[in-house]
């Protein structure tokens, strides 16, 4: 303690005493407003500055002299000269605004003076953060070269007080961080402690954390806006929208893709042929690549492996009663095996799409409710063998096979994929990422303070969620939109599907990868060797998880701690609520309503799968939406008549009558290539720094030296893979489900 205190304290005792006054490091305040709408303000704003000694600045402005200062996204840089008297670390910082209203006469002073307009026309203001830097004069070379007073050194209680933590600056110095990331309401004073990250029983200002939390729950509605359906925003909160650059590029790239489209005729008439439908993608979006290969039979048991709904296909221990497989039914399917044989050795596995059964869907378009069957060859290639159109087997409902026509045997995996891409849509990618995540992004707001670490943990993962989704509900899945019109089940068919979905889910299955894959059966690479969405998915995962446990067990080190923590208790309590009873309604999260999270091991799993899904799990769902669906007889959203109840031969004309209008096709392709674009940073470079205390910092660094590490891993097994995976390499995976 001494040690540190005295290393500490250096700059004032042991360095000062050896130079001239005038050498003496100086202070620059850098005031950094927030890169959000409406963040600027053109007010009077002032800082004081306190030491870790006790002593404090005057009142320092923030503003220049005809100079539109503290403006979004922009640092205002203040010089702070020996005369103030600090003697660093320091601790802590205020700062206030007052209401400065005089806009008209200051924007044609600065409009006359220097060309430019103030942005805003009033004085809200978010204020990012606040950081302190060491000036270290050029002649002080003992100073700049002691690495000692730069490098990550914590003193926890000094005294009792807030900890010190030294980060070296550009210039040598050293740089103190007091984040805010809030807005400033005129003539409030703000105290910010350095880093702001406690946890409510150890803040120093226990009531501005209330307040915050009290606010955030007026701002932060839940609302169940289909009956049975996920905890939505009731109104999104102004501060959840997307910034101006987001906003403009989204809205670019679909005026881009349509001028892509233009010279090409687009009806409401028929595709007459394959070579038609072909030929449009060249001449407009680009050809995927499973144009090539989509009929073949390899290739659709690779869809259910690293396509965009990978999580079906399970082992098969038994043929379901209701499903109509035999001996005879895949006799020569099985290389030299028997169906006993090949379900023994684990050979066989199935998908079982008995959640669609039912399902309201469009008039003039039926929806499937199938079974598919697959065999591990000897080349470990997964292959269909069997798929039934229906859950129940009869005279009416045949099992195809690939002994039939080939055209008969197509249109069966033709129906079989349109009733997959329901459920990829309703749940897989919509349902247990968008709107799952989207409660407990609003419950997050409502119950985690600002300055607690695990919402500054989860905060960059939540980048646009809220925004994205009220504008996908009010231009996708809405009356008329891109759900209702282009996909079999429609808007009545995808809430009910998502109502289904959401009773089902659980964290102790789909909240955690591994687990999820066990339930499945296919864990194992021994069981089914080739599984690219598994091989990838669970070392993300792990990386995930150690960086969230090294924050989380930091920041909980004692069990009095986790037990002390309220508004963790708050958060829990509100995920598992019913979502009829303004909660989230997750099931099985870990712990218990008395005490809450009763391990620090279980609220790194629960921060460890929120994060996971807001990241890996919406990746692989949305980014190769185009690749899968925009040529529809791939994977076909919607298709038209009847499900097939014989086994009749199909010529191309009857194939084509199946496939959706010219136009239909048109915004296929447009909205899927919108959605497989990424429009923010890669996973572990944030776009918005919350934590900034040193363990927070480190394990930052970490975990984007662990995230290199497995691009160039997952690069070089996707050399010898039979199709490419890329979707979960790190460098494509975003922070946030924002597109």
């Amino acid at each position: 303690m001494d040690a540190i205190r005295e290393m500490l304290l250096r700059p004032v005792n042991a360095v000062s005493s050896l130079l001239d006054v005038r050498d003496r490091p100086q202070y620059r305040l850098h005031v950094i407003t927030g890169d959000r709408r409406g963040a600027g303000t053109d007010a009077n704003v002032y800082v004081v500055l306190h030491d870790i000694h006790g002593r404090a600045t005057r009142p320092l402005a923030s503003n220049k002299v005809f100079r539109n200062d503290n403006e979004r996204g922009a640092t205002t840089t203040v010089d702070i000269s020996t005369d103030e008297g600090l003697q660093g670390p320091i601790i802590k910082v205020e700062v206030w605004r007052d209401n400065f209203a005089d806009i008209k006469l200051f924007s044609a002073i600065s409009g006359a003076l220097f060309g430019q307009k103030s942005k805003r026309g009033s004085a809200s203001w978010f204020l990012d953060r606040i950081e302190i830097e060491e000036v270290i004069p050029q002649n002080n070379n003992t100073l700049a070269s002691d690495d000692n007073l730069c490098e990550g050194v914590e003193e926890n209680g000094i005294g009792g007080e807030t900890p010190v933590t030294v980060h070296k600056a550009p210039g040598g110095g050293r740089v103190w961080v007091f984040p805010l990331q809030r807005w400033v309401a005129a003539h409030k004073k703000y105290t910010i402690h350095l880093h702001d990250c406690f946890l409510p029983q150890h803040d120093p200002d226990k009531e501005r954390r209330a307040g915050d939390i009290q606010g955030k729950r007026e701002l932060y509605k839940y609302e169940q806006k289909v009956k049975g359906g996920p905890a939505q925003i009731e109104n999104l909160p102004s501060d959840e929208k997307f910034s101006e650059e987001y906003y403009w590029t989204f809205a670019t790239e679909k005026l881009n893709l349509l001028a892509k489209t233009k010279l090409i005729e687009w009806t409401t008439n028929k595709w007459r042929t394959l070579d038609d439908l072909r030929k449009v993608y060249n001449e407009s979006l680009g050809e995927p690549k499973c144009m090539s290969v989509w009929q073949e039979d390899w290739w659709f048991g690779l869809q259910r492996l690293q396509g965009v709904n990978p999580n079906v296909i399970a082992a098969c221990k038994k043929i379901p009663e209701k499903f109509a497989v035999t001996e005879e039914t895949v006799s020569g399917l099985l290389d030299d095996m028997s169906l006993a044989e090949a379900l023994e050795k684990n050979k066989l596995f199935i998908c079982d799409l008995e959640i669609t059964e039912g399902l309201p869907h469009k008039d003039n378009a039926e929806l499937a409710s199938p079974f598919a069957l697959f065999y591990l060859n000897k080349e470990d290639k997964l292959l269909p063998v069997a798929i039934q159109l229906k859950q129940q087997g009869g005279a009416d409902n045949p099992v195809y096979t690939p002994k039939d026509p080939a055209n008969t045997w197509l249109v069966a995996k033709m129906f079989y994929n349109n009733a997959e891409a329901q459920h990829h849509q309703a749940l897989t990618h919509l349902g247990y990422t968008h709107l799952l995540m989207e409660g407990v992004v609003i419950c997050t707001h409502r119950n985690l303070s600002p300055s607690h670490p695990l919402f500054k943990l989860m905060a960059p993962h939540f980048l646009f969620l809220l925004a994205i989704n009220t504008r996908g509900l009010e231009k996708l899945v809405s009356p008329g939109g891109w759900v209702d019109n282009c996909m079999t089940q429609g808007l009545e068919g995808i809430f009910e599907h998502m109502r289904r979905g959401f009773e089902r889910w659980s964290f102790e299955r789909e909240g955690q990868v591994e687990k999820e894959l066990e339930a499945r059966g296919v864990l194992d690479k021994d069981i089914l060797p080739y599984y690219p969405y598994r091989d990838d998915a669970i070392p993300l995962y792990n990386a995930i998880k150690k960086y969230v446990g090294t924050i989380v067990r930091h920041h909980y080190d004692t069990p009095d701690k986790l037990s002390g923590d309220y508004e963790l208790k708050w958060w829990r309590e509100e995920l598992v609520k019913p979502r009829d009873q303004n909660g989230v309604g997750l099931k099985d999260i870990p712990g218990n309503a008395e005490e809450g999270f009763t391990s620090v091991e279980q609220v790194v799993d629960t921060i460890s799968s929120i994060i996971s899904i807001c990241s890996l799990g919406h990746a692989a769902a949305n980014f190769q939406q185009y690749e899968q669906y925009s040529f529809v007889p791939n994977y076909p959203g919607i298709l038209f008549g009847e499900i097939p109840k014989e086994k009749r031969n199909y010529t191309e004309e009857d194939l084509m009558a199946l496939l959706p209008s010219k136009r239909m096709t048109l915004d296929i392709m447009v909205i899927t290539k919108l959605l497989s674009n990424r429009g923010t940073k890669s996973l572990g470079d944030f776009e918005m720094q919350y934590l900034y205390d040193p363990v927070g910092v480190n394990a930052a660094k970490e975990f984007q030296k662990d995230l290199k590490r497995l691009s160039l891993e997952m690069k070089k097994r996707n050399i010898d893979r039979q199709w490419e995976f890329e979707w979960l390499d790190p460098e494509i995976v975003p922070n946030s489900i924002s597109v």
